[in-house]
Formats: C-alpha cells, sequence, structure tokens
C-alpha cells in the first residue's frame, strides 16, 4: 500500500522575501524621506542622499520586474497612479511654468511613484509591511521629539526641526496625524515596560508637537483619525480601558491647552478672527486668505479643465506664492479635472483594498494584521480630511499610505501561484500525489481566505482586481 506524506511550509506571511535587495532599498527610503538625517548630521547634506536611493530603488524596481517576468498584475490603485503620472506628464507643455512643472513631476512626484511600485510588488507577507510602518512611524517619532527640543517656529507655530516636509507648520501637523495611530499600533503590540514607556512617550510628543503647531487642519485630520481609531481598537476589539483612556485624556488636553489655542480652534466654524499663538487677534488674514486662495484654484480649475496650470505652478499663477492649502482643489487647478478624478479614483482604490481587508480571514485570525489594518484606516481617514485642508499632493507621505493599504490586501488575499509554492511541498509518493497536494492546497487555502467558491458566493475580489 502506498504511503501518503504531506509536508506544509511556512505560511505566506513568514516567508522569506522574494527580493532582500529591494526591500532593504525600500526600507532606507523611507526611514531617509521620514527622517531626514542629512539635515541633522553636519556634512551628510553634502550628499544627495535622497536622490541616491530614489536610484537604487528604481534599479531594485527594474530588478522586480524582471524576476517576475510579466507575471505580475497590477494593483488598480497603481494603475491609477500610472495614469495620474502620465496626466502631469501631458500638461507640462502647457504649463505656465515648464520648468517647475518638469521638475514637480519627475523629482517630486515621480519618487512616489517609484516607491509605491516597489512596495506594491514587493510587500508580500505581514513581517515586511511591519517592519515598514515601524520604520516610517519610528522615524517621524524622532522628528518629533527632536522639533520640540529644538523648538523652531514661524511666527510663534513649530515647525519640524529638519526642514524638508515638515518646514510647514501645517504639513508638519497633518504628517503627525496621519501618522500618530501608526505609533499607536506599535504601542498595542509592545511587550514589556521599556518599550511601552517608548510609545507611549511617542504618542504623547505628537500630541504636544501638534498643539504647538497651531494648526487647525492637525487637529482636525488627528480628531477623525483618533475617532476612527477608538472605533477600531476601543470599542471594535474590545478594549474598555482604552476607551476610559481616550475619554479622561481627551478632556484633559483640552484643559491643558492654552485658552487662545481653544479659542483658534473656534475659528474653524467662525472664519472671522484669527487667534495668533499668542492670544492676539490676527483679523482673519488666515481664514479669509484660505477662503480667497479656494476661489481662486476652483476658478482656475475651471479656466484650464484639461491641463490646469501646471503641477506646481499655482502659487506662481495666483502670485501670492501660497499654496491652495487644500489637496484636491490645487491637484485640480495645477492638472486639470482628470488628474483630480485619477487622485480621487486612487483614494477610493485604497479605501476599497482596507474594506476587504477587514472581511478576510486574516484580520478574524490574526491580531496583529487586525491591528495594523485598524492603524491604517484611521491614518486615512485623517489623511483624507487633513487633504481639504493642507497641501499634499507632492509629498510622498500620502501615497506611502494607499501603497500599504495594497500590501494588507496581498497578506490578506495572496494570489494562488503565491499559495502554491508557499503552502505546499510535494513531498508524497507517485500513487497519493493529487490526494496530497489538494489536502495541502486546500488548508493553505481555507486559512488565509482565498478558496475560489467561497470567493464567487461572497463577491471578494482575486488579488489581480
Amino acid at each position: 500500500m502506498a504511503t501518503l506524506a504531506v509536508s506544509v511550509e511556512k505560511p505566506v506571511n513568514q516567508t522569506k522575501p522574494r527580493n532582500p535587495v529591494a526591500f532593504k532599498a525600500l526600507l532606507i527610503f523611507v526611514f531617509l524621506y521620514n527622517a531626514r538625517p542629512e539635515d541633522l548630521i553636519p556634512g551628510l547634506s553634502l550628499l544627495p542622499l535622497n536622490k541616491i536611493v530614489a536610484v537604487v530603488a528604481a534599479v531594485a524596481l527594474i530588478s522586480v520586474l524582471k524576476s517576475r517576468q510579466g507575471k505580475f498584475q497590477l494593483p488598480l490603485e497603481i494603475k491609477f497612479l500610472l495614469a495620474l503620472m502620465v496626466q502631469m506628464t501631458i500638461t507640462i507643455p502647457f504649463a505656465y511654468w515648464r520648468g517647475g512643472a518638469f521638475n514637480t513631476v519627475f523629482s517630486r512626484f515621480g519618487k512616489g511613484v517609484v516607491v509605491v511600485l516597489l512596495i506594491g510588488m514587493v510587500v508580500e507577507n505581514l513581517p515586511q509591511l511591519r517592519k515598514l510602518l515601524y520604520v516610517q512611524a519610528a522615524a517621524v517619532s524622532f522628528v518629533t521629539v527632536a522639533s520640540l527640543i529644538v523648538h523652531r517656529t514661524e511666527q510663534g507655530r513649530l515647525v519640524g526641526a529638519l526642514g524638508g516636509v515638515f518646514e510647514n507648520p501645517n504639513d508638519l501637523a497633518v504628517n503627525l496625524a496621519i501618522n500618530w495611530p501608526l505609533c499607536l499600533s506599535f504601542f498595542l503590540l509592545a511587550r514589556g515596560p521599556i518599550k511601552k514607556s517608548l510609545w507611549a512617550l511617542s504618542l504623547a510628543a505628537i500630541l504636544v508637537a501638534l498643539t504647538a503647531t497651531y494648526s487647525r487642519s492637525g487637529f482636525i485630520a488627528i480628531a477623525v483619525g483618533g475617532l476612527i481609531a477608538l472605533w477600531h481598537f476601543g470599542i471594535r476589539g474590545r478594549r474598555i480601558g482604552l476607551v476610559l483612556l481616550a475619554g479622561v485624556g481627551s478632556v484633559v488636553l483640552l484643559l491643558a491647552v492654552p485658552s487662545h489655542y481653544r479659542e483658534r480652534l473656534s475659528t474653524i466654524l467662525t472664519m472671522k478672527e484669527d487667534i495668533g499663538p499668542h492670544g492676539e487677534m490676527m483679523s482673519g488674514g488666515s481664514s479669509e486668505g484660505r477662503l480667497e486662495l479656494l476661489r481662486l484654484s476652483l476658478e482656475m480649475m475651471k479656466n484650464h479643465p484639461l491641463v490646469g496650470v501646471g503641477p506646481g505652478n499655482f502659487p506662481v499663477v495666483a502670485g501670492s506664492w501660497h499654496v491652495a492649502h487644500n489637496t484636491y482643489t490645487e491637484m485640480g487647478a495645477e492638472a486639470g479635472i482628470p488628474a483630480l478624478m485619477l487622485f480621487l479614483l486612487y483614494l477610493w482604490a485604497a479605501r476599497r483594498n482596507l474594506r476587504w481587508a477587514l472581511k478576510s480571514t486574516t484580520y478574524k485570525d490574526d491580531k496583529e494584521f487586525r491591528i495594523f489594518t485598524g492603524a491604517l484606516a484611521a491614518s486615512f481617514g485623517a489623511y483624507v480630511v487633513g487633504a481639504f485642508f493642507s497641501d499634499t499632493a507632492y509629498n510622498l507621505f500620502p501615497y506611502f499610505l494607499v501603497a500599504y493599504t495594497t500590501g494588507l490586501y496581498r497578506i490578506a488575499y495572496p494570489s494562488p501561484e503565491s499559495n502554491r509554492k508557499n503552502l505546499t511541498t510535494r513531498n508524497y509518493t507517485e500513487s497519493g500525489s493529487k490526494h496530497a497536494e489538494t489536502t495541502a492546497l486546500t488548508d493553505g487555502r481555507s486559512r488565509y481566505g482565498i478558496v475560489r467558491a467561497s470567493k464567487r458566493k461572497s463577491g471578494a475580489p482575486t488579488f489581480t482586481r
């Protein structure tokens, strides 16, 4: 009688990366973009670190494409992003300042496209996603603490200590709001008092720094992100202590902040009088100016609906050298309504990834996956709302965020080829081969929620979408 032996390898979430060099290049890029060590370490600024790593990432992307041999099908959100890149490229010849548009598209926005492609193709398991999120959260925590220590200000409002994408108080605040849920996820996963304390310190530092920016957009963004995080981690996760702590902490924070900060927040509704960082009245200059910039961006979108005035050209055309302080209207004004629609579809695809991740069996069975899904959902909500009050179209962190949802989807719904490779080992006799392979594949698919029959019934999409 023939014997039957079935050997199942480690699941896809535990396998080593197929492209370790590309993944390491990705980690380095995320760290350098968020931590900006060249602005802190003397002499390091002489080296174009971001450009060097971007070239390394591009080479890594080419190697990944060659290794896949055309077998990888791009997720829908990446297709939208590539279409957005094409639309922006088309607008360059029609731009008011062509040189500025070219630099914006290929130097600022282009790097994000390369990195998003890398994330979409390289991240295949939970340890990889965890490392990326950890590097970003730790780097932003470092920048936050450094900003509080150095305490550089602009008209009394805290700005990033290291410049770059954190030079503007509002951009710093929105970025802090996006990363706060990620730090919260690592606080919940941390083991031991030291790690818990460090992440708790990071959470507190972000709240203090965000308050010091006096950014109303940052406050709105972190309020939305905090509520979503509270829903996922506190109510849905049945952590009653966290719900009580959030309620008490919110009251204490509102009582601890200066009275003129609360008065400044009240101008979100009135839009009449602005309150400065020292309590001085500012005659509504900021609020009225933002309304005027909003009207101007909508007017540009109306007058240049197809190609806009050129990526990065809004401050020049407006004549005030101010951005529109609204990612959506500025995208439409600078690159046309088609670009705005593609950007919205890109965000919609990310929301769809999160929705399907929440429905997956991996979400139900894996605590770490569940926490990261909740954190990314909170960060995504914070960004979508914060983008109404800040200019983030050419910063990379929103594109990182959407790419992370691609990784979530791949982990929750691995491709059949990936499961066949990672979940089965054909160690059986010839007479029992079919039964052995079927058993291993069925076990793997039922565990990771990718049984084709169940997908057809539930309507869940396959990985290729």
